[in-house]
């Protein structure tokens, strides 16, 4: 790291140890000031100059932290932009870099945190910003590495569900725990398995019943949409008959219109497509069960009819174009068949 880098990384960093004081000593503004830091690492960085490593000053918020904006940092080990998969760099990645390549520079902002472990924000601040750190930098004792971890877990489950609820996703945090639990791989390896037990479950069946608890709460549709179209990896999972049955009701509660969840028609159709792939007996009997149960709701009626007549207006035309496609590249390929007989 460049010597005029790391001076302005310490400054923000100053910066932030500054607020957090701010934080610790005003009872009454405390979550206000511990949402707005945290909002504040959280911004992504816009405009970079393409290679060329440049600072520039500018201020976020009204009242909010100091930071400067960095044009480009490819070439202070964190990932290039165009690697990544929404093409966007945070704050709290450079400063994530920066604590574990200077370890120092982040004990005073991790001490603050400590003493505001109990206030909303703290973990999810001190998961931004150290969610590198934890992993790549020794600790003093079992009893802190696991205090440390507990926040972790806190944090970035946090974090989890606020990106979620605002359909993005914090980069640099997702890669690093997914790179850094693979470890936990092993262990689920090695889970007990008891396939033979109604009440006891493995490793598996703890993974799916989390994930029907997660898809229950779950109300932004493009988030929705992803989780159904990557649930097809269940296929060919054992799991006990309670499991199976808590799984298969999940889905089957997107697939109708109306209360409680009201799913919309894309997270109906994915839903009966996973549902389908998933469950493939009583596939037919689930389709005539719901017609018979949307035919008790008239008020669906025109809706229903107009999508199935726009269905199959979509049908018939992708088909005509098909055809007149196949057609005329059967006549080029004849014409050319017999321009080369010539």
């Amino acid at each position: 790291m460049r010597p005029r880098t790391a001076d302005h990384l310490e400054a923000l960093s100053l910066e932030i140890e500054r607020k957090l004081h701010k934080a610790l000593n005003s009872n009454s503004q405390r979550l206000k000031l511990l949402q707005q830091l945290f909002a504040d690492i959280a911004l992504k960085v816009d405009d970079r100059a393409r290679g060329e490593a440049k600072m520039k000053w500018r201020l976020f918020g009204n009242g909010g932290i100091l930071f400067y904006k960095i044009l480009s940092t490819n070439n202070e080990g964190i990932a290039p932009v165009d690697d990544r998969e929404d093409g966007h760099l945070c704050f709290y990645e450079i400063l994530a870099h920066h604590y574990v390549k200077v370890p120092q520079s982040g004990r005073r902002i991790l001490e603050l945190i400590v003493q505001l472990w109990s206030q909303s924000f703290a973990a999810n601040i001190f998961a931004l910003l150290f969610h590198r750190w934890l992993f790549e930098v020794p600790l003093e004792g079992k009893e802190v590495s696991l205090r440390y971890s507990s926040a972790l877990v806190q944090g970035a489950t946090n974090v989890f569900w606020i990106d979620i609820q605002t359909n993005t996703r914090s980069t640099s945090l997702s890669s690093s725990l997914h790179g850094n639990v693979l470890a936990f791989s092993c262990f689920l390896g090695h889970f007990p398995a008891f396939p033979n037990s109604f009440l006891v479950g493995g490793a598996a069946d703890y993974f799916v019943i989390e994930l029907t608890d997660q898809l229950q709460k779950l109300k932004v549709e493009p988030v929705l949409l992803h989780y159904l179209s990557r649930m097809t990896i269940l296929q060919g999972w054992e799991l006990r008959m309670s499991t199976s049955t808590r799984l298969k009701s999940c889905l089957y509660s997107f697939t109708s219109p109306g209360g409680p969840a009201y799913p919309t028609r894309a997270v109906r159709h994915a839903a009966w497509n996973t549902l389908d792939l998933l469950f493939p007996v009583g596939r037919y009997p689930r389709h005539v069960i719901s017609l018979f149960f949307r035919l008790l709701y008239p008020w669906y009626w025109p809706s229903s009819c107009w999508n199935f007549v726009m269905t199959c207006v979509s049908t018939i035309y992708y088909y005509i174009l098909n055809l007149l496609f196949s057609i005329w590249e059967n006549m080029r390929r004849r014409d050319h068949q017999r321009m080369h007989r010539e």
